[in-house]
């Protein structure tokens, strides 16, 4: 099996793998210099070398070429330092052009080789004669990578409404989000509610989505008849609400003087009537799906 190291780039919680020789010893937290398809990077060693089953990497596995010295580590925070002046620059070189871009993070290569400059932009952009200017203005080979909203939050970070750090950018690695997902946990299609600092859906909506899934599947469909166990006595009544969490039903019952009760009932003393469930009420109208097609991937 081959032996690997998980490897973590500056604005991006993702850890990669990267082959080592069997003799090499590479610490948590060690600087390493690796190949990538960017080119030559610095990176630090986040999980130690274990060996790992061929069926778990994805091809090709590039190796980790040597611990970073301390001429890589200066060349490092050089890079860093003129990445103020290379936004600048590039700004201003992007406002000449009139183009519709906004620039997020410029990275250099270790050796200097490269600058990878990132943007957003709502098309595709042609920014052909834009490269010549930056190769010119910096003297090196330079390349333009489109990312999307996503990404952006990825690598700028924040805090989400929970208060916690995002979760994109914390490295959690979440399924593929929909609307049918919010409309699942019974969430408000407010695009303000579940809208993250990217303006798409929230990330953490595919959570506590599996658990919601099958908690519907238990609970009976809203506006459907059941028997509840009311007092000593057992009667029918229409279902108003459900709680996944509290895994409770608000049902509306009838009193003998002709009043209605509405109260919240344990799914253990709920008895169903028919097949239907909760689960029938997650369908998104197409005029939801108008509304909200814009926060979705």
């Amino acid at each position: 099996m081959p032996r690997v190291v998980g490897v973590k780039f500056d604005n991006t919680p993702k850890v990669y793998w990267f082959g080592v020789e069997e003799d090499a010893e590479y610490q948590v937290g060690d600087s390493v210099i690796v190949e990538t398809a960017r080119g030559v990077e610095i990176g630090t060693v986040r999980t130690p070398a274990a060996d790992v089953d061929e069926k778990k990497i994805v091809a090709p596995l590039k190796p980790v070429l040597r611990k970073a010295d301390e001429s890589d580590l200066e060349r490092y925070e050089e890079h860093k330092a003129k990445k103020p002046e290379v936004m600048r620059i590039a700004m201003e070189k992007i406002t000449a052009r009139k183009l519709n871009m906004k620039l997020v993070d410029a990275q250099y290569t270790i050796d200097g080789a490269k600058l990878v400059l990132y943007f957003t932009s709502e098309s595709r952009v042609d920014f052909r004669e834009l490269v010549k200017d930056l190769a010119s203005a910096f003297r090196t080979r330079i390349e333009l990578r489109q990312i999307g909203t996503r990404d952006e939050c990825r690598m700028m970070g924040g805090f989400g409404p929970c208060g916690r750090e995002c979760c994109c950018a914390s490295g959690c690695d979440f399924a593929k989000v929909n609307i049918r997902m919010a409309k699942n946990q019974n969430l408000s299609l407010n695009p303000g509610k579940i809208s993250g600092l990217c303006g798409r859906l929230m990330c953490c909506l595919s959570y506590e989505n599996a658990y919601y899934t099958e908690a519907n599947k238990q609970l009976p469909k809203i506006g459907s008849v059941v028997r509840v166990e009311k007092g000593n006595e057992s009667v029918e009544g229409t279902v108003s609400g459900v709680n996944q969490v509290r895994m409770t039903v608000k049902v509306r019952t009838e009193n003998r003087d002709g009043s209605f009760d509405v109260s919240d009932y344990p799914i253990e003393k709920v008895t169903k009537l028919d097949s239907s469930s909760a689960a029938d009420d997650v369908r998104i109208s197409k005029a939801e799906a108008d509304e909200l097609r814009h926060i979705e991937d």
